[in-house]
């Protein structure tokens, strides 16, 4: 989160975030923007709250929990560390701190609290007001570094990002609306309508409700969307591998390939279908052999094709090329029946004239 920005300016859903039956689980810390409202119950590392949120079930905070005034619970508080309420907080259940506990005035728990720590009880500053005067000073003067070792302390040690929702905020099992951009981040699960001026939805999520946005709304790979995806003067893109189970409607669509579109599509303006990249590898000698081997392949159906097409025009001519091979070959193994004997003969013939002695004697007088 940038300190040079207003840090509740935005809806943004951590990786990993998932809307249970009754709670709202991430594993971050969660900070909740004044006067929002959110029916669910939360779970997560800290959890920190504006004026005038109400929560519709249990807080479970495994650090600290801080809820700034008029604030409204309908459940009970889990505090892992300490808890800090400020005036005219309610909660409907049970409060239980293993920390310390700061509580302001006029605070209502309708189940009794226990702390093992030390109870304060006064009128403390808003907490969320107070956090943002000192780094806005900070910022103010030039003293960035100090900014940033301030909100990496408010932050503690986690490397989670948190759960952000904005001021005026309602966050429901039915609809989440807010009036600022809202990001999604990878492995989520939720449930309900999102409303935001723009929405950017990460990889392998679930969403089982629609999407609805004033501008862009960008879709990542391998999310299922279980409705309607809307935008008024924005461009929708959906990714490759992703699913949308109901009908689009835009100015401008970015369709990649292998995203699939159970419903209508309806675009004012262009549709785009993005093929994949192919890989600009340099091919090796076996893939330059594969390469010419179609080539010569073809050549060769070609001349099949073309003694095939010579044989189906001439084809009493075949036939009788066919007879006179069959005669030539009857003829070929007559001459070589016939010449069998006579190669006998010969090799009968051969061998006698120089295996028999001459029977005549020597005449000749010495």
């Amino acid at each position: 989160m940038a300190l040079g920005q207003d840090p509740l300016d935005a809806l943004e859903i951590p990786d990993g975030t998932t809307a249970e039956e009754h709670d709202l689980v991430t594993d971050g810390d969660i900070v909740v923007g004044g006067q929002s409202t959110v029916e669910f119950g939360v779970r997560g590392r800290n959890v920190l709250a504006g004026e005038r949120v109400t929560f519709g079930g249990d807080i479970e905070a495994e650090s600290d929990c801080r809820l700034d005034v008029w604030c409204d619970v309908a459940g009970n508080v889990l505090v892992g560390d300490d808890a800090y309420l400020g005036e005219r907080v309610h909660i409907g259940g049970r409060l239980m701190v293993s920390g310390d506990l700061d509580i302001g005035d006029d605070v209502d728990i309708e189940e009794g609290f226990e702390a093992n720590g030390w109870i304060v009880i006064r009128n403390p500053v808003p907490t969320l007001v107070f956090y943002f005067l000192v780094l806005s000073q900070l910022l103010s003067i030039g003293e960035n570094e100090a900014a940033d070792e301030l909100a990496e302390a408010l932050s503690g040690d986690s490397d989670e990002d948190p759960l952000v929702i904005p001021r005026g905020s309602t966050v429901s099992d039915d609809a989440w609306r807010v009036s600022t951009p809202a990001t999604v981040g990878d492995g989520c699960r939720l449930h309900g309508n999102l409303r935001a001026e723009t929405i950017d939805v990460g990889v392998d999520n679930n969403v089982f409700g629609s999407l609805r946005a004033r501008d862009d709304i960008d879709i990542g790979e391998r999310t299922q969307v279980h409705g309607d995806v809307t935008t008024r003067d924005g461009t929708v893109t959906v990714a490759d591998g992703a699913h949308v189970r109901g009908d689009i409607s835009c100015s401008a669509l970015e369709l990649h390939d292998g995203a699939e579109v159970d419903g209508t599509i309806r675009a004012s303006g262009d549709i785009r279908l993005i093929q994949p990249t192919p890989d600009a590898e340099p091919r090796d000698s076996g893939s330059d052999a594969d390469a010419d081997g179609p080539t010569d392949a073809g050549a060769s159906a070609g001349e099949s094709l073309a003694g095939d097409t010579n044989g189906s025009t001439d084809e009493p001519k075949g036939a009788d090329t066919d007879k006179s091979g069959d005669s030539a070959a009857e003829a070929s193994a007559d001459a070589d029946t016939n010449a069998t004997p006579d190669a006998d003969a010969a090799d009968d013939e051969g061998p006698e004239p120089d295996a028999v002695p001459d029977p005549t004697p020597d005449t000749n007088p010495e």
